[in-house]
């Protein structure tokens, strides 16, 4: 006997909305505005990449098994991503990194995709609760806040606070507690195929990946599973609600 579907869980992240610019660009306009001298976008961008890719390894989830948290992880990077490019003022890099700390939190810096509050809202009238499963800190809250997306959601689960990341399954099983149903009611989605489509598939849930780009690298994910747009998706979930 089918189990009707009862929950949607969502990533966030380039899947219902992105850095509204680069981080190199963004890094940039604090230093200009703070400091008043100007860094090359394309060098603080790499730098960050490099800073970013040694503090996920050293310190991975926001070193939350290590006592650090989002935000001492966050400014560390910032921190960290300035020194390369030559900036050695201790007290400007801790100001950079605050700025940005907090300004990342500001809905000017994310842009929602246009499919996204329309989808989310299709959800909701299907009777279908939602929730957000995320590799993200604790800041999701107040962005979702600020972007107009906060009230769809029922919960909302980030890597920071349950202490483990994707693809980790153990983040999903948290989230299905938190649902109070089997795998089986529960759909997900999300754009990256190994932390959102595989790993919640292994567990039964009706992953489904979305592809933005229409790229389909992954031939083994079948047609029915892969969305262009976040508008395929209500459509799709009717199917396993009879």
């Amino acid at each position: 006997m089918r189990v009707p579907l009862r929950w949607v869980l969502w990533d966030v992240k380039d899947t219902l909305l992105k850095v509204r610019s680069s981080v190199g660009e963004q890094y940039c306009q604090e230093v200009k505005r703070t400091a008043g001298f100007s860094l090359n976008p394309t060098e603080v961008e790499a730098a960050f990449r490099q800073s970013f890719h040694q503090y996920s390894k050293l310190y991975p989830n926001y070193g939350t098994a290590q006592g650090l948290g989002g935000k001492a992880w966050w400014m560390g990077v910032v921190r960290d991503t300035f020194a390369q490019c030559r900036v050695q003022d201790a007290a400007l890099l801790d100001t950079l990194a605050h700025n940005l700390y907090h300004g990342f939190c500001s809905p000017n810096n994310w842009e929602v995709f246009p499919d996204s509050a329309k989808t989310l809202e299709s959800i909701s009238s299907l009777g279908l609760k939602q929730g957000v499963v995320s590799n993200f800190d604790n800041r999701l809250e107040g962005i979702l806040r600020g972007c107009g997306l906060l009230s769809h959601f029922s919960f909302l689960l980030t890597s920071e606070e349950a202490g483990i990341a994707k693809p980790n399954p153990a983040i999903f099983h948290q989230a299905l507690e938190k649902c109070g149903v089997t795998a089986a009611s529960v759909a997900h989605i999300g754009d990256h195929y190994v932390y959102d489509y595989v790993t919640s598939r292994s567990l039964g849930l009706h992953g489904y990946l979305l592809d933005r780009q229409g790229r389909n690298k992954y031939p083994d994910v079948p047609p029915q599973h892969r969305l262009k747009t976040l508008e395929e998706l209500p459509a799709r979930l009717q199917q396993h609600m009879d």
